[in-house]
């Protein structure tokens, strides 16, 4: 089997925009793995391989793919970097050991770099900073560093610097080995040579060369008391010090370069293997009890050890459904069998696969590691536990956002409804931020999603791929009624018309309820006025017409019916005579009793950048927003509100566009409250003209 210390898995991940992906291509043209480098902008980048992905030239879903460097073996990950697909970068980090964050040279330290950022830091991630497009105009390399310094909080290790700057650039001066690798005009990666630092950088060059050596022998006391008497370190002592301080996140070696003119690229891999940590050197995984609680067990990174390995993608293609795993204990072979800790079923591994973004080359066995698919596996979800059926033991799952925005969606014709509710299936099974219910009252299909693109691109996907055409409306908000007064009435219900008549009367109070009590019914009847068998009757005469009330049609909360007299004809009454009277004492009595509108109020928690948190609270005022707390944090604030859901319709990109993209909220339900007045009238007018149009039909 592999050396594990010879494995390193990492993540590429970044703003949009900032070069991930052309990147990952210049690291498989290096490593052998592809022969002709594919670009973003021409739609031929190898892991962007969706036609949504190649139109848009946005990566959309994280793309796995394994190369070789220097006898080591990378399985790199390249994730989206739009706000809207975050769950993959989240999900990506999850199971791998390093990171390469790539920042823009003109751009900085971008909105989306900064959400990325804190998942790797949430996740524990160690990184190397690659400082991309540096022969774009207005690139500048040391301001960059210092942008990580300020709005990321973290601490760069400046490795390299840049000679010549724009469209001068022409490689960089490795600090350590006081040598220049400067490229040709030929666009080729292996057309550079190795010159002394040039003069004009020499000083320059001391300055940052001390600083480097100075934070690195921190990490080794013996190290660092020799270089106080005034001897230097040898550059593998310098090595394993910088190595050991970006494993425990203390600093993040920092390097630039042009990925799309194939300058700066080997230098990236070379740091990869000295630096990242193998599968061994991370903090192993928590294991967990049935309730998800942390057991104090963690899973060892060992092929020793049983099998052990947490699915964390699922993907559907032309092959079938592949579901995406990461090893971090034992090996599996194939034909044997796993257990899915979370279903308690079995299955036998059939087909085992190592990708190449959408190729794939197949493998008899695997370990302790290896990020692999698995071809044709039943009943698997994101997050689910895999493990050797003698032994059941459950990773710490991953914990999804939940959706922030919704449309109601109906297939165009009849027969779309079958391939819709299929189609459906298997994205949620793909992307556990995708949500769908139904909404009984009106029929339609709702899509829950992370913002506007990440549905545009879910209906995209399933007129494409599916070959389902949708119409797409507006979600319509879950308004409720409800009363205000404590009215004290009485109907008699009265019919004879040949034969045995119908006769029931009944005495009773409709006050309003306790918030959340939904329909309440109670009998205070006494003397056999109205006789006991004909409770149920009365009571389900009411709660059937809680589903419409009176002010425009939407269903009440919150009444408390109390029957206290009435009475009764030994012939003509009958549960169907008091269940019709029942109907008619609330259509009598609703109106008179205050009837008021009332609205679905939202939880909302936002965050956002210090510059901009007048404006969010601001903007959520207008919102009619109740502000309830706004705690302080590294890089931003958090603000807590109670807002109605009818005024959050369009608020990510109003947010984005506040805050330049670096806002993120999620909000969900929390009570009812009365509609304002203004509301209320144009709520109940929509309804009326909706109603009509209806029984036009």
């Amino acid at each position: 089997m592999t050396d594990l210390s010879k494995y390193r898995n990492i993540g590429i991940f970044a703003h949009v925009d900032a070069g991930k992906t052309t990147t990952t291509e210049r690291f498989l043209k290096l490593t052998g793995k592809i022969h002709k480098t594919g670009e973003v902008h021409d739609g031929a980048a190898t892991t962007d391989f969706m036609e949504q992905e190649q139109e848009r030239g946005i990566t959309i879903q994280s793309a796995a793919t394994t190369c070789y460097w220097k006898d080591h073996r990378l399985n790199i990950i390249d994730t989206p970097g739009h706000v809207d697909f975050t769950i993959e970068v989240y999900r990506s980090l999850k199971v791998l050991d390093g990171g390469v964050g790539v920042f823009c040279g003109s751009g900085g330290v971008e909105p989306q770099s900064e959400t990325n950022w804190r998942y790797a830091n949430d996740s524990e991630v160690a990184r190397i900073i690659f400082v991309n497009k540096l022969d774009r105009i207005g690139a500048d390399f040391l301001r960059v560093v210092t942008q990580v310094k300020k709005v990321l909080g973290a601490n760069p290790l400046v490795m390299v610097l840049p000679i010549g700057t724009e469209e001068d650039f022409v490689g960089v001066v490795d600090l350590l080995t006081r040598k220049a690798f400067i490229w040709d005009d030929t666009g080729l990666p292996e057309n550079f040579e190795v010159k002394d630092v040039p003069e004009d950088m020499k000083e320059q060059v001391e300055e940052y060369r001390e600083k480097l050596i100075e934070t690195a022998v921190e990490q080794d006391d013996d190290i660092m008391m020799a270089y106080m008497d005034g001897d230097e370190p040898s550059i593998e002592d310098i090595k394993l010090c910088i190595r050991r301080g970006t494993n425990k996140l203390d600093f993040f070696p920092t390097y630039c370069g042009s990925a799309f003119k194939n300058k700066g690229v080997q230098v990236i891999l070379d740091a990869i293997v000295d630096y990242l940590p193998d599968p061994t050197e991370v903090k192993p995984q928590p294991l967990t009890d049935d309730e998800g609680e942390p057991n104090g067990e963690v899973a060892i990174v060992s092929t020793e050890e049983t099998f052990k390995a947490l699915a964390f993608k699922i993907m559907d293609d032309r092959f079938g459904a592949l579901t995406f795993i990461r090893i971090y204990s034992g090996k599996l072979v194939k034909g044997m069998t796993i257990l899915n800790s979370y279903t308690g079923k079995t299955e036998r591994i059939g087909r085992m696969v190592e990708m190449h973004a959408d190729d794939r080359n197949e493998i008899s066995e695997a370990q302790a590691g290896d990020i692999i698919a698995i071809v044709g596996m039943k009943n698997v979800q994101t997050g689910h536990t895999l493990c050797d059926p003698k032994h059941p033991v459950t990773l710490e799952p991953m914990v999804f956002p939940d959706p922030v925005i919704s449309i109601a969606v109906t297939p165009k014709d009849k027969s779309g409804a079958e391939k819709m509710g299929i189609a459906i299936g298997k994205l949620i099974a793909e992307d556990p931020s995708f949500r769908v219910e139904s909404d009984e009252e009106t029929g339609d299909t709702i899509l829950k999603g992370m913002g506007e693109l990440h549905l545009d691109i879910k209906v995209d996907i399933l007129k494409r791929t599916y070959g389902v055409e949708l119409n797409v409306g507006q979600p319509q908000v879950a308004y409720r009624e409800t009363i205000t007064q404590e009215i004290d009435d009485s109907y008699t219900h009265k019919k004879q018309s040949g034969g045995s008549g119908q006769f029931g009367k009944i005495d009773y109070r409709i006050k309003p309820g306790e918030a959340g009590t939904g329909f309440t019914f109670k009998s205070i009847v006494v003397g056999g006025n109205v006789p006991k068998e004909f409770f149920p009757a009365i009571e389900k005469g009411f709660r059937g017409m809680m589903g419409e009330g009176p002010l425009a049609g939407f269903p009440v909360l919150d009444v408390n019916v109390e029957l206290y007299d009435g009475s009764y004809h030994a012939v003509d009454s009958s549960a169907v005579a008091f269940e019709i009277a029942a109907k008619g004492a609330f259509r009598q009595t609703m109106p008179k009793a205050g009837p008021q509108l009332i609205e679905p109020i939202m939880n909302v928690d936002v965050f956002t950048p210090d510059d901009h948190v007048g404006d969010v609270i601001g903007d959520l005022n207008r919102r009619r927003g109740m502000i309830k707390d706004q705690v302080a944090g590294v890089s931003g604030a958090r603000i807590k509100a109670d807002v109605p859901l009818s005024e959050m319709f369009g608020y990510i990109g109003t947010l984005r566009t506040m805050t330049s993209g670096r806002g993120q909220f999620s909000m969900e339900f929390s009570h009812y409250m009365p509609c304002p007045a203004n509301v209320s009238e144009e709520v109940i007018a929509a309804q009326k003209v909706k109603k009509a149009k209806k029984s036009k039909k």
